[in-house]
């Protein structure tokens, strides 16, 4: 792939400057990964079976998303791991365009954590439709760094990985950062001891020297299940941590206070001259616009969409929407999530990124939804993970949140399976539109119903590739 310059470049803020030889892995710049990249025609979902009566173990699936073939909507290859509740979550690229300039490296393999079990797999997938797995490091290598729980999966500059860690070694706080090299060997751990007590998804962008993470709580609080009372309790974050990149320490601390509580997953844009982001408050059911004030040399967070509890008459007290996940398209355009809650996935505009526009939203799944089958499959769940197409035209998602809290929440889930759906995308009018010819059932899958979690492209997509 080549460097791609356009007339609109110097308004969207894709500078290439930084990368005239692209020699690497991923595209050379977010326009270039829109007007290169293929139509995406295999998925890998995160699969698992802990939190279920079957006794298996989790597996990634290779999902034919190809619509001109004849096992569309299939899950055509299963990649077993050898140890029963790993908990598979999310997982990432051991490289992406953040090393675009790296001749010789490529996005190849798969980083595969264990959320429970602190084990981390290394998948193959040089062949893309049957990836092997190669490699794995055991739980003791991890706990040597007093570090346990992964959860994020980075592909960083020059061809390391960086971990989000959520827990310590017995799995309390605090959390950290846990460092793989090219080898897939542990190098360290990358931050210092104590640096933030909670921990659970980040997102770095070089260029501003600056990396921001989320918290959820310890492994042992959430674990079990979400309690009201570990809430009241303070057990839940409600912080976002903004760190030098390249030292590797916190520089500022923001308290997004009671409504931010559970702030999970947290974007900035993809522009790397940007420092614009958003992070959904899953508890408190807001989404925070941060950014640099260059006036006063430092980050601000502010409150840019409130999602309604609404009342259920079996619920006790109101419903919260809980958006559980996040993403922005490859175009800074649009913010896509997902309300586990209420069975909602949505799009605003966010072309003012201080005023987010809403544009569209389908109501599917979960406890409101207005629409509970598809294809006569009934919906255990709302709409949790979302993954997005290069051009923007196609939103996939799943519907498993983590499993002791699927068992809480929805046990339909467990015991029917996950489902895969997909509307599609208007961006020029900002509209979706649920497509009912879409469903991949991990209810069929051959040891029994499995969930379903995290999605990734094999060529790269708006939650793994970061540019310098």
């Amino acid at each position: 792939m080549s460097d791609v310059s356009t007339p609109d470049d110097a308004e969207s803020g894709h500078d290439h400057e930084h990368h005239h030889d692209h020699e690497g892995p991923g595209y050379a710049t977010p326009q270039a990964a829109i007007e290169e990249g293929d139509r995406e025609k295999l998925a890998y979902v995160m699969s698992l079976y802990v939190g279920t009566d079957i006794d298996a173990s989790d597996f990634v699936a290779v999902v034919d998303i190809d619509p001109d073939s004849d096992t569309y909507c299939e899950i055509v290859d299963r990649i077993e791991l050898p140890n029963r509740g790993d908990e598979l979550h999310h997982f990432g690229w051991n490289a992406c365009s953040s090393s675009c300039h790296m001749e010789g490296l490529e996005r190849r393999h798969l980083i595969v954590p264990g959320q429970r079990s602190s084990r981390i797999h290394v998948i193959d997938a040089k062949d893309r439709r049957n990836p092997e797995l190669v490699e794995v490091i055991e739980p003791e290598e991890v706990f040597e760094y007093d570090l346990s729980a992964p959860h994020t999966v980075h592909c960083v500059p020059d061809g390391q990985i960086l971990i989000s860690m959520l827990g310590d070694a017995d799995g309390d706080l605090p959390g950290g950062f846990l460092e793989l090299n090219e080898d897939f060997e542990i190098e360290g751990r990358w931050d210092p001891p104590g640096e933030i007590e909670m921990n659970y998804d980040y997102w770095y962008q070089p260029r501003q020297n600056v990396m921001v993470s989320s918290e959820w709580a310890a492994p042992k609080t959430y674990y079990p299940g979400f309690d009201l009372d570990d809430v009241e309790a303070g057990e839940y974050g409600q912080q976002l941590h903004f760190w030098d990149w390249e030292e590797g320490t916190v520089e500022q601390t923001i308290d997004l206070g009671e409504e931010g509580l559970i702030p999970l997953e947290v974007r900035f844009l993809h522009t790397p001259e940007s420092t614009h982001g958003f992070v959904g408050a899953a508890l408190s059911s807001n989404i925070f616009h941060f950014w640099r004030d260059e006036e006063a040399g430092e980050y601000r967070a502010e409150k840019v969409i409130d999602f309604e509890s609404r009342e259920h008459p079996d619920w006790d007290m109101p419903v919260p929407a809980l958006p559980t996940d996040i993403l922005i398209s490859m175009d800074d355009r649009y913010l896509f999530g997902s309300n586990w809650l209420h069975g909602e996935v949505w799009m605003y505009d966010i072309s003012d990124p201080s005023n987010p526009r809403r544009a569209d939203s389908l109501s599917v799944g979960g406890t409101f939804g207005e629409v509970q089958e598809v294809q006569g499959r009934e919906l255990a769940a709302g709409p949790q993970m979302v993954q997005l197409s290069l051009d923007g035209e196609r939103l996939y998602w799943t519907t498993s949140l983590f499993s002791s809290w699927d068992e809480q929440f929805y046990p339909e889930e467990g015991e029917q399976g996950s489902v895969m759906l997909k509307a599609d995308v208007d961006p020029r009018n900002g509209t979706l539109e649920l497509d009912e010819d879409f469903l991949v059932d991990w209810g069929e899958c051959p040891d029994g119903p499995a969930r379903a979690h995290e999605i990734r492209w094999p060529d790269g997509d708006c939650t793994s590739d970061v540019w310098q």
